[in-house]
């Protein structure tokens, strides 16, 4: 038999559809790829028995020409979404094996399209992390390695386990979370498509809370027409989750194959930045360059509050993530170590069950909101996030969607960066802006670096215009024609 591991989802619904295989079949496949790839430590749980249940449910269904738009497919899904039975740990140890009684909306939204659950995937702890390296079960490893290097590189994070597991054939898509680039850079570093979408699309009820008002649910996948696809199943209104948007989910799909002719593309000067790499400069200078045979208008537009976009998040972001992660006392679920009293207990437990970079960003998100400091930073950061939404308001007053980088260098190997945490942070660098005004964002791989590892094109859209980014994203695919795969080595 063919290696169906090997299909695009949108190949492998139709190959179900037609019944030119099984989702067992399939589903099996996956199941003894993944035994076959622990070295990538891509899946923190597996669930082949109920992996396989499920696929026998869909192909019953397919079999009287029933099923939803997602009948029979197997997926990865994120350790950040609460899934009912099944262990959810965000990758914490404070967690311990802490087991859902209830389902995250993003995940039954699949089950309801007939989506097939392969397992729950590696990722940063609490999604703090740009490298994966901060999980409770070790980093993920990239399926891709340097020209002539076998050093283990980071596959990104803090989705490492959704972009190593959809790079290395280990399911036909994941389900990923951004909060401050965290779909998006892995998507760049491993060759897949990554999209977050308008913040309030997704749903984030059942999914383990790092920053409230930035994360936001959205998937990771092998081509730009499987995120339309994947991403349409995700999002929906929904009442259990305030900031959740009452608004259709369009056809995404259809908008993957219309072009780019007539549409204006906007380039910020601001992200040519000192220190990013030729060939990532290069990469961009080609993509403006496809857009414009295609049939674009390239404007140059600038966004001049970028500068101040990667302080103001690595403030946001840890202070919402001191008052989320307070519900971690050993209380009520989740790792205790008991302590002589209350206070011993609430102490051992945090410094027991949070790891160092948690620990590092908890530690800024309180002193950001404690007394005397809440003006002086707290607030100021969130001044200058409105003038970041209010830059990009602007800018579309020119053009319908904005052309970057993802990310200023491909992969790099573990430990050349995880020891300068200010470094680290650089990696999201173009990507933070799209969270703090709460846009929609796509990478699209366009091109090999010159030691022969994949670079992401980005590409920001209007909010709640999701359209605009599959139309430029499929373009970019299709004019960088990337099919390039990591060579089998694990």
């Amino acid at each position: 038999m063919t290696e169906l591991t090997k299909l695009t989802l949108a190949a492998a619904l139709d190959g179900l559809k037609a019944k030119e295989f099984s989702s067992r079949e399939i589903t099996q496949q996956f199941v003894d790829a993944i035994e076959g790839a622990r070295t990538l430590n891509a899946y923190v749980v597996e669930t082949p028995e109920k992996a396989l249940a499920m696929a026998d449910a869909s192909d019953a269904k397919l079999a009287k020409g029933e099923g939803g738009k997602l009948e029979g497919a197997p997926l990865g899904i994120k350790d950040l979404y609460c899934t009912k039975g099944v262990r959810t740990t965000a990758c914490s140890s404070i967690l311990g094996e802490f087991t859902p009684t209830y389902e995250s909306t993003v995940t039954q939204n699949l089950w309801d399209e007939g989506a097939v659950m392969l397992g729950k995937l590696n990722m940063d702890e609490f999604a703090m992390g740009s490298s994966n390296e901060t999980s409770r079960f070790g980093p993920v490893v990239n399926p891709w390695r340097r020209k002539g290097d076998n050093r283990d590189l980071t596959p990104g994070g803090s989705s490492g386990g959704s972009a190593a597991a959809v790079a290395g054939d280990l399911c036909l898509a994941a389900t990923a979370s951004d909060t401050g680039g965290s779909i998006r850079q892995p998507a760049a570093f491993t060759g897949t498509v990554g999209i977050k979408p308008t913040y309030g699309r997704a749903s984030r009820y059942g999914m383990v809370a790092f920053a409230s008002s930035l994360d936001q649910a959205g998937p990771i996948s092998k081509t730009v027409e499987d995120s339309a696809i994947l991403l349409e199943a995700m999002c929906s209104h929904d009442m259990k989750d305030s900031t959740s948007l009452n608004v259709e989910t369009p056809d995404w799909r259809s908008d993957v194959s219309k072009g780019v002719k007539g549409m204006r593309i906007g380039i910020p000067k601001e992200y040519r930045m000192d220190g990013m790499s030729a060939e990532i400069d290069k990469l961009w200078e080609q993509g403006i360059e496809w857009l414009k045979v295609a049939g674009a208008e390239i404007v140059d537009i600038s966004l001049p509050h970028t500068k101040y976009a990667l302080p103001a998040y690595y403030i946001v972001a840890p202070a919402e993530a001191s008052s989320n992660l307070a519900r971690y006392d050993g209380m009520r679920y989740g790792a205790r170590v008991d302590g002589d009293n209350l206070t011993a207990t609430y102490e051992g437990t945090r410094a027991g069950g949070f790891g160092a970079e948690v620990q590092r960003r908890l530690m800024i998100g309180t002193y950001v909101l404690s007394s005397g400091y809440y003006d002086a930073y707290y607030l100021r950061a969130q001044k200058v996030r409105t003038k970041i939404l209010n830059d990009f308001v602007d800018a579309f007053d020119s053009c319908d969607a904005i052309l970057t980088p993802t990310c200023p260098s491909p992969a790099f190997a573990f430990g050349e960066k995880s020891g300068d945490p200010v470094e680290m942070y650089l990696n999201d660098v173009f990507t933070v802006t799209a969270n703090l005004a709460g846009l929609p964002g796509i990478s699209v791989p366009a091109g090999l670096s010159d030691s022969g590892l994949p670079l992401g094109l980005q590409v920001i859209g209007k909010a709640l215009d999701e359209a605009a980014c599959f139309r430029v994203g499929g373009e970019l695919e299709r004019a960088a024609g990337f099919v390039a795969k990591a060579d089998k080595w694990w």
